[in-house]
């Protein structure tokens, strides 16, 4: 499982993800799921797979490979709209599913992969766009301004809170860190190191960091996080014993 998630805030772009796969209980491995390119000043993109890793990573290579192609090819750095690198994408992705379809239907497998692609591109409003196995996207919208792949439920409360607050980028990564933590206590296939990429508007530079499971912050954070979760909870107003009459009766 993965859980991947990326937040579009007025000052700029949240991601994070976990580096946790596995083939069963028995199989787990780390894999990085946060994949930058910046193929031209003027431009950065971020990606991040929920999915089949191995066409994830087929997928990841065919970007490298146009991008060292002779100008004409295209690529992350001839698209001019960040929504044409979205369909750029769906492309490679739907066709190196397609070629391996047939081989993984006959024992039962499943070659799709679905990406979180985030970024800027020139002068445009950075973006975020939710590109699907089958080659298309949606985008995020000012109601819901973030993205999840993966294993999202168990930490979605979290951003909503955070990009309805309006939050500035280090409370919004916060944030961001506080869903993965609330994910992987809920899910042993998400977990630690988690990577994460911070973009200011405009910047075209991208702000990339680590967290390891013996993290210091990481510690912190979960203390902080259980100590105040713990302290709203005693503040609540204690529910009152049921009165006799309202009580049910047993046949």
């Amino acid at each position: 499982m993965t859980y991947c998630l990326a937040m579009r805030l007025d000052e700029g772009l949240v991601f994070l993800s976990d580096t946790r796969t596995n083939a069963g209980v028995d199989n787990i491995s780390t894999y990085r799921k946060l994949h930058v390119f910046t193929p031209a000043e003027d431009r950065v993109f971020v990606l991040q797979p929920a999915g089949s890793l191995a066409t994830t990573h087929q997928v990841l290579d065919r970007i490298r490979v146009d991008l060292a192609a002779p100008n004409g090819t295209e690529s992350l750095r001839s698209v001019d709209h960040l929504h044409e690198a979205a369909l750029y994408l769906g492309r490679l992705n739907r066709e190196v599913a397609a070629e391996h379809a047939q081989a993984l239907a006959a024992v039962g497998a499943d070659g799709t992969a679905t990406f979180i692609l985030g970024g800027q591109v020139g002068d445009e409003p950075p973006e975020l766009f939710l590109v699907h196995g089958e080659g298309n996207y949606i985008h995020v919208s000012e109601d819901r301004p973030f993205l999840q792949i993966g294993e999202s439920k168990y930490g979605k409360f979290l951003l909503d809170f955070a990009v309805t607050a309006g939050v500035d980028l280090d409370t919004a990564t916060k944030v961001a860190l506080g869903s993965m933590m609330s994910t992987s206590r809920a899910n042993l296939s998400v977990g630690p190191p988690y990577d994460g990429a911070v973009y200011r508007n405009g910047s075209h530079e991208l702000h990339q960091f680590r967290v390891e499971a013996d993290s210091s912050v990481l510690r912190e954070l979960q203390e902080i996080w259980y100590l105040h979760l713990l302290s709203v909870i005693e503040a609540l107003p204690s529910l009152a014993a049921p009165e006799e009459t309202d009580a049910v009766q047993p046949d």
